[in-house]
């Protein structure tokens, strides 16, 4: 690779970070069964898609944001094009990760049905989609639905990713699948109520990023929306919603439901 593109990659994923998706993708492993190494490839995968995420959301073009994590953000240490082929090639080995995977290979259907679940995650009707509607949301008003649609593209959906991937590797029955689908599209939509709580609650020094950027670009948010008091409400009634979804699955539900409650109640 050339050595500058490569800094760049570096700089982004293994520069901090809470490893939610991943550590979702393992809780998940441990609620139907299957050992953590069968998900080895899917947690890196989420993370790679994660960081590149982050990398193109922080461009001039888009968020325009200079702190990521409490550091310069990739286009401000190395430049804006760097930046760019750095989430290019960062999407390219998510998928490089899941094809190649000793372990996935040996249950090439299952295989097939992880690649397409972050295919779709984070296209134009996912992630991808979810950021175009943000910034098209930007200086309008919009209301709860439309900002929950944009909650649940461009965050909840690759959380639920890292929830459902796990699962195609295992055996559930078609109620099952559907309580552990709706407890991770409930979970992904707290965790960004949460984040829109946090940049009225915390500082840019505890939060690694700047706390005032929405506010700046004058986004939507659900404190803006709703109200703080009425958005802490709605984080609260969405998270039983994805709690009440685990009682299906019994004790195995620990990791999940430790998670649950990290992102409900997360600092930064």
């Amino acid at each position: 690779m050339p050595e500058r593109l490569l800094e760049a990659m570096k700089y982004s994923v293994l520069g901090g970070g809470k490893r939610v998706r991943p550590l979702l993708a393992y809780a998940s492993s441990e609620l139907v069964g299957i050992s953590p190494e069968m998900v080895d490839g899917i947690a890196a995968s989420v993370e790679l898609v994660h960081a590149y995420s982050l990398i193109h959301d922080d461009l001039p073009a888009m968020d325009d944001d200079d702190l990521r994590r409490g550091r310069p953000t990739v286009h401000r240490a190395f430049d804006e094009a760097t930046a760019v082929l750095a989430g290019d090639a960062l999407q390219a080995l998510a998928f490089e990760t899941l094809c190649t995977d000793p372990i996935l290979a040996q249950h090439p259907a299952s295989q097939m049905r992880v690649i397409k679940w972050l295919a779709q995650t984070i296209g134009a009707t996912g992630m991808v989609g979810g950021q175009a509607l943000d910034l098209a949301a930007e200086n309008k008003v919009i209301d709860e639905a439309g900002l929950q649609e944009i909650h649940r593209r461009k965050t909840g959906q690759l959380i639920r990713a890292a929830i459902m991937m796990p699962s195609e590797l295992a055996s559930l029955s078609a109620h099952q699948r559907e309580q552990l689908d709706l407890f991770a599209n409930e979970i992904g939509l707290v965790f960004q109520i949460r984040d829109d709580l946090l940049e009225i609650e915390q500082d840019t020094a505890t939060l690694g990023k700047n706390a005032a950027s929405d506010h700046n670009k004058n986004k939507s948010t659900y404190p803006s929306v709703l109200g703080a008091d009425e958005a802490r409400k709605r984080a609260d009634e969405i998270y039983n919603r994805a709690i009440t979804a685990l009682d299906t699955f019994g004790t195995s539900n620990k990791g999940l439901k430790w998670l649950a409650e990290l992102i409900m109640t997360r600092s930064h």
